[in-house]
């Protein structure tokens, strides 16, 4: 599989979250030596019950425990959504290699948006982020699901 691959499929669980009644983001952790998915998840906040349950944290859980490593370097994520502050440290603890992203968040973002957590001097890893991946499709969901709401 190549990057567009995988972000199709984190649009697929931004999809399944949507059809769930959740905020429609959705995240594949790739390990890079084997090119397989390690973890994948949809947002289950509402369903857990839990603030914590955003797409990137449930991923990198079932990605850890895939490998049996609390830090996870040989691994990319791919996100449909600028992660939010929590998630980026998340990402950065966890060691992941590549973080990909769709659509940018101007008000809950914490990678190029909002605090910056990659920049910030306190920062343990930083991994190398491409953003924009897919953004057009990524945006048109968020779009799609708030309208509807609204």
């Amino acid at each position: 599989m190549i990057g567009s691959d995988f972000m199709k499929i984190a649009l697929q669980e931004a999809a399944s979250a949507a059809d769930r009644g959740e905020v429609p983001v959705g995240c594949v952790v790739v390990d890079c030596r084997t090119g397989g998915i390690v973890g994948r998840a949809g947002n289950r906040v509402e369903e857990l019950k839990d603030p914590t349950a955003h797409a990137e944290m449930i991923a990198l859980r079932e990605a850890t425990r895939t490998i049996g490593d609390a830090r996870l370097p040989g691994c990319d994520l791919y996100v449909s959504l600028e992660p939010c502050p929590m998630c980026a440290t998340a990402i950065s603890f966890a060691r992941i290699r590549r973080l990909y992203f769709g659509a940018y968040d101007e008000k809950g973002g914490g990678v190029e948006n909002g605090p910056r957590i990659f920049g910030q001097p306190t920062c343990h890893h930083r991994p190398d982020v491409y953003g924009g991946i897919g953004e057009s499709d990524a945006a048109a969901l968020l779009k799609s699901f708030f309208a509807a709401r609204r």
